[in-house]
């Protein structure tokens, strides 16, 4: 069985989404964030510390790794689309899902001590998501909107996978 890949803005809701849906799919799931630091036994703040480049080619690695998966839910990093390679990657045997969830709904309840990107504040939500949208829109083989419930965007992907896989 192929993978679903939730692509999508930091906050969209990829990682908490993906888990209910590997759940109620009975698949095994995978957060690259957390592969990733895994694998380079740094946390991603870390990584950055370092530079962005080092991370994005440990993601790179990652994605890789992850598209000899099967029957798994990827919670993919925000930046995933920086490279069409990950995509590449993770094509090969996956669904790629974009979960768009509006900025201001992002900004309600995101955490930014946590997420590198938007050290200089919650406004740089606004500014990634005009930066990146075309990408995730461009990469995506359905677009989910999350801007209900978890369990609506959980529906809304299970709908999807049970007429396209």
């Amino acid at each position: 069985m192929k993978n679903i890949v939730l692509i999508g803005m930091p906050g969209s809701g990829k990682t908490t989404v993906g888990a209910l849906l590997a759940k109620k799919l009975n698949m095994k799931f995978v957060d690259m964030d957390e592969c990733i630091e895994s694998a380079e036994n740094k946390c991603i703040i870390e990584m950055f510390e370092i530079s962005e480049e080092y991370f994005r080619n440990a993601e790179t690695e990652c994605a890789k790794v992850l598209s000899r998966e099967s029957s798994t839910v990827i919670a993919a990093g925000g930046g995933i689309i920086k490279r069409e390679k990950n995509i590449n990657y993770l094509r090969k045997n996956s669904v790629i899902v974009f979960l768009n969830r509006p900025p201001e709904i992002i900004m309600e309840d995101i955490d930014i001590n946590t997420r590198p990107l938007l050290k200089e504040g919650k406004d740089r939500i606004f500014a990634l998501y005009h930066e990146r949208l075309h990408l995730y829109k461009k990469y995506c083989d359905i677009e989910i909107v999350n801007d209900k419930t978890l369990d609506d965007a959980v529906n809304k992907i299970m709908d999807f996978k049970i007429t396209c896989l």
